[in-house]
């Protein structure tokens, strides 16, 4: 299967061969009659229909490459369906089926197929797209991904369009909750509408759709309702029910009608078939200083290097060798010879759900889509780096970067006593880490939603219409969608705090409220606006003191609406808050009284309030914080700077900062003591114990309740912790 051009010729005469032949006339008689009683259904002399190619050997649960046989859109009268049919039993030869079953191992006059006549659901005056009841790049299993375009669907699924995108937490859901925990607009450049009226009737090969570009109003809004998002969701979790699998569907929405219609399931094929006792982790070695020629989605966790092979048209594929890196502005079913050729794909368009995406999973290498800009800008012969590793957004470096592959096999990974949790940030990344053992998130960072997603200081959108208009134009670039920029603000952080909550449920995910200093406040949109000059952010203008300083109030408000929205309208009651840098108890009091007029009452539906451990009067007035408070998480990295009476951003005398210090590890003990006399919980997020196994062991043997890690540390320092154990706890373990 490796001589392209031998594939094309054959193929090509062998679909030929059948399109020229003549249909038995019984069946001929049968389809014109079945068509003609459906056009009197619908009062319609010749109705318009779907075409549909349906063979026994493809959406196998164990095996299924995307658009291996034709689809006909928009078929009117009885001789053009008659038409369609005979070239979906040639499709049956198309390049990439006979491939396909080369290598399956199937016989190629051993597969049947059925060519289905469906009436359209008129898509074309209103939208479709394809739903996943998993997550198509970790395979996490209790959310619904739903991607949407304007128009007939097959601009979704060829990656003609980036589509918007919904995911929606099923497993509150079910209880009656409205979990959206993330809705990103896609640009949705152009939609796919029918050629002709329907009903009129159309020549033997004219042509029955077309693309025309959207409107700047279509491209600016969200294509589904909150309402449509859900109810696709559920019909996900009825399909994959009664089929008992992981489903891969295609929907439509009836302009006409204004009905949404599920017009194909099929069994989700790559993240069924995973292995989740066994991790693998990706990483590019030397990354530093290494040009960036493009970025884009990322589709999988992989690493891929090559040569690059640009290629714009399927005609050309013969031209592709094995090994190199496809370069591409989009892929349909006619490209995959040559995909399964490929170290990694780039292509210029589509979305998570695109034919490149959905293919690359099934073949396991890397591929990056919507960069936009790849075929502009890689040449023919360049050496790329295709580096998916990175979480939501992929990136191509020139040259080719060594990287490794770790595994680890989870499978008899013993569970200690002491909790492990995760310090997390970025949501993009937390369903693919919800696989690593582990009790929860310790440390759950509001910065990076802020910083990566929303972009834009909560002042400025709140004081929205007093914005220059330069201001304007930026933030107007990036709320497109939403009512207003204050709901901007809350439903994006959210999602965000949504989805890191969805992803450990139930176990407990600590959210830390902003801790951001004043100057990185300045680098968000406006920021400059609002945040002063300080000589030592550090210890300046952060933390609590801001929650109720009238300067900062109304921003903290909205951060609290946000996770009330988690807990209450997503039903993710597994998220707490967290305080950082509070230095007073007066400053403790100020605050919860905030949060509670907020409509977040401490106590009520469980809602847990933290403290951060961080400045030495939290250790000194421990007993104090813990009565106001629900627990300390130690964040060992400013205990350790005040402490020691040192700025970390000062490099002069970072060398001075350990947290191993034995002033440190006092303040420490005395801190974990104080939430054992008390009945509080004890945590640690800082740094230490992530970086020093020898760290990890001594909170072990101060009773610690948990330890927070960066996700890389936390196999191997649950390993540690275990073994620690056996000495500390003999008769426990």
């Amino acid at each position: 299967m490796h001589n392209l051009k031998s594939l094309q010729e054959k193929g090509r005469k062998i679909r030929e061969l059948i399109v020229k032949a003549i249909l038995p006339q019984d069946l001929q008689n049968d389809i014109v009659k079945a068509y003609s009683e459906l056009s009197k259904s619908y009062n319609v002399a010749n109705t318009d229909v779907a075409v549909r190619s349906s063979a026994t050997a493809e959406d196998l649960p164990g095996a299924s490459f995307a658009g291996q046989q034709e689809t006909f859109l928009n078929i009117t009268g009885p001789q053009n369906v008659l038409e369609a049919v005979k070239k979906c039993y040639a499709s049956l030869f198309t390049d990439r089926a006979i491939v396909y079953r080369q290598e399956m191992g199937f016989g190629h006059t051993k597969v049947g197929l059925s060519a289905g006549v469906q009436k359209m659901v008129r898509s074309d005056l209103g939208a479709s797209g394809v739903m996943f009841s998993c997550d198509t790049e970790s395979g996490f299993g209790d959310v619904v991904l739903i991607n949407a375009s304007l128009g007939l669907g097959e601009n979704v699924v060829l990656g003609r369009v980036e589509p918007d995108q919904y995911y929606v937490f099923e497993t509150t859901l079910k209880k009656g909750f409205r979990p959206i925990i993330e809705k990103k607009l896609g640009s949705k450049l152009i939609k796919m509408i029918y050629d002709l009226p329907a009903g009129r009737q159309v020549k033997i090969g004219q042509r029955t759709t077309k693309n025309i570009a959207t409107s700047k109003k279509e491209r600016e809004q969200f294509i589904l309702t909150d309402d449509e998002i859900l109810q696709l969701a559920k019909w996900s979790m009825q399909i994959e029910n009664h089929y008992k699998k992981p489903m891969d569907m295609e929907w439509a929405k009836d302009g006409k009608e204004n009905k949404l219609y599920i017009v194909q399931a099929r069994p989700e094929t790559v993240q069924s078939k995973k292995n989740l006792n066994v991790l693998e982790d990706y990483i590019l070695e030397l990354r530093e200083n290494k040009k960036i020629l493009a970025q884009g989605m990322s589709v999988g966790s992989k690493i891929g290097s090559g040569k690059a092979n640009k290629i714009m048209s399927a005609k050309d594929i013969t031209k592709f060798k094995k090994g190199e890196v496809l370069v591409t502005g989009m892929t349909d079913p006619d490209w995959v010879p040559a995909m399964k050729l490929a170290s990694a794909i780039i292509t210029d368009q589509g979305g998570r759900t695109a034919h490149a995406a959905i293919v690359s999973r099934e073949l396991g290498i890397p591929c990056i889509v919507g960069s936009h800009n790849a075929t502009k800008v890689i040449k023919t012969g360049t050496q790329v780096t295709v580096d998916c590793s990175g979480g939501e957004h992929g990136v191509v470096y020139q040259g080719i970067i060594p990287f490794k592959i770790n595994t680890t096999d989870i499978s008899k990974l013993q569970k200690p006593k002491t909790k492990i949790s995760m310090n997390l940030a970025d949501p993009s990344q937390a369903f693919n880490l919800s696989f690593i053992p582990n009790d929860g998130v310790g440390l759950a960072r509001e910065e990076f939603i802020i910083a990566n997603t929303i972009k834009i200081h909560p002042n400025a959108l709140i004081n929205y219409k007093k914005q220059k208009p330069a201001v304007k134009k930026q933030i107007n670039a990036l709320i497109l969608g939403y009512k207003n920029p204050i709901d901007f603000y809350v439903d994006k952080l959210a999602e965000g705090i949504g989805k890191i909550g969805a992803a450990f449920y139930p176990k407990q995910v600590i959210v830390r409220f902003s801790d951001f200093k004043t100057n990185e406040y300045r680098q968000l949109i406006g920021g400059e606006l609002y945040e002063p000059k300080e000589e030592n952010p550090m210890m300046g203008f952060r933390g609590a003191s801001r929650y109720y300083n009238e300067k900062f109030k109304d921003a903290f408000i909205l951060e609290c609406r946000a996770i009330k929205k988690v807990r209450e309208e997503f039903g993710i009651d597994n998220v707490q808050v967290m305080v950082p840098m509070c230095r007073t108890i007066e400053e403790g009091k100020k605050v919860i009284g905030i949060i509670e007029r907020a409509g977040l009452a401490r106590g009520q539906n469980n809602l847990k309030i933290y403290v951060m451990c961080e400045v030495p009067s939290n250790v000194i007035l421990a007993k104090e914080f813990l009565e106001i408070f629900d627990g300390f998480s130690i964040g060992s990295n400013d205990l350790t700077q005040l402490t020691l009476g040192l700025d970390r951003d000062n490099s002069e005398i970072i060398s001075v900062a350990n947290e191993k210090n034995e002033a440190v590890k006092i303040s420490i003990i005395r801190a974990i003591q104080a939430c054992k006399d008390a009945g509080k919980y004890s945590g640690i997020c800082g740094q230490a114990p992530s970086d020093f196994p020898d760290f990890a062991e001594w909170l072990v043997e101060q009773g610690i309740e948990s330890i927070s890690l960066n996700p890389d540390s936390i196999i191997k320092t649950t390993m540690v912790v275990v073994e620690k154990e056996k000495q500390v706890f003999p008769h426990n373990t």
